[in-house]
């Protein structure tokens, strides 16, 4: 039987503690990354979880050590990594609060993949790799074969784009270079409860537009997921040897004025803002936009479930009155 032991970075984060819960669940044994194992909101909620007590370790990480990245993957057949910051508001140092983490970070952790002879390494991107492209022809959809225009970004301030696109360049350059079995999920604004205590960006971005918030969005929106979907998704590409190259990781290609609009039909005691339905200048919508996942099994749940299970675990949690 294969080795079931794996390691994820950045596992007490929203998407890390989703994937950590579903790997404990399916027998492996989990190396947890987080940043301070003093830290109860990053250790407290995935010691609680089924199978922890027995198959789960806790690693202090810095993602710019090598030597602690090594020590977090000794012992494991595979690799997830997640650790890369979310910054979407104003961002003050770019290079140091983004670029070299997302990017240092993934080499760092690469090497100690190719140094400790793993299986395969699946990489959390991001729909910000795929998008903004403004160059890409608006008839089209956008698929894996779409990158994000880095001058765009560049010119733009948009460094959390950046940080994701430049990283996952590296990885695939990295990945030719020295035979390493890498994949990459491409996740889009990902929402549904919450087991960690602190939200993650896009969950900011759900309680900011439950309260009123306007903003569209345009450059960072390509569709809406589930944690438990973007959790299965990096299991999926994990177990089957087949999967390669990017996934898009979305229940369908929308625009943001779509998501907005739903939130504003199931809950129209919040003051819901009306923005237009077109938020995404020249994206086509695509009900199966993540082909690649869905013929590998996965079957999404709709963005009415991702809005209610992320609303009303948000009120039950007193982020919402």
């Amino acid at each position: 039987m294969e080795k079931k032991v794996v390691c994820v970075t950045g596992g007490s984060g929203c998407i890390g503690s989703w994937l950590v819960s579903l790997l404990l669940d399916r027998g492996y044994t989990v190396h947890a990354t987080v940043q301070n194992l003093n830290d109860e909101a990053e250790t407290k909620h995935l010691l609680s979880l089924d199978g922890a007590s027995t198959r789960l370790r806790l690693f202090q990480m810095d993602l710019l050590l090598p030597d602690s990245v090594l020590s977090a993957v000794r012992g494991c057949a595979g690799i997830f990594h997640l650790a890369s910051p979310c910054i979407v508001d104003q961002v003050h140092d770019p290079q140091n609060e983004l670029l070299d983490p997302a990017i240092k970070g993934t080499m760092n952790v690469l090497a100690a993949a190719k140094e400790e002879g793993v299986r395969r390494v699946v990489i959390t991107s991001s729909i910000s790799a795929i998008t903004p492209s403004p160059n890409w022809p608006s008839d089209v959809a956008k698929t894996e074969e779409c990158w994000t225009d880095v001058e765009y970004c560049k010119q733009k301030g948009l460094w959390y784009s950046l940080s994701k696109t430049l990283a996952e360049k590296a990885a695939w350059d990295f990945a030719k270079e020295n035979g390493l079995d890498v994949v990459v999920v491409n996740p889009g604004t990902v929402m549904g409860p919450v087991i960690p205590p602190r939200l993650n960006a896009s969950m900011v971005i759900l309680v900011r537009l439950l309260q009123g918030c306007d903003e569209t969005y345009e450059d960072l929106f390509m569709g809406s997921v589930h944690f438990k979907d973007v959790a299965l998704a990096h299991i999926l590409v994990y177990e089957n040897q087949s999967a390669a190259g990017r996934h898009v990781c979305v229940e369908a290609i929308s625009h943001y004025g779509d998501f907005v609009a739903k939130v504003a039909e199931l809950y129209p005691e919040y003051n819901v803002p009306r923005i237009p339905r077109d938020t995404q200048p020249g994206l086509l919508r695509v009900k199966d936009g993540a082909k690649k996942l869905m013929d590998l099994g996965l079957q999404f749940i709709p963005m009415e479930k991702i809005i209610k299970d992320a609303v009303e675990d948000l009120k039950s949690k007193g982020f919402l009155s």
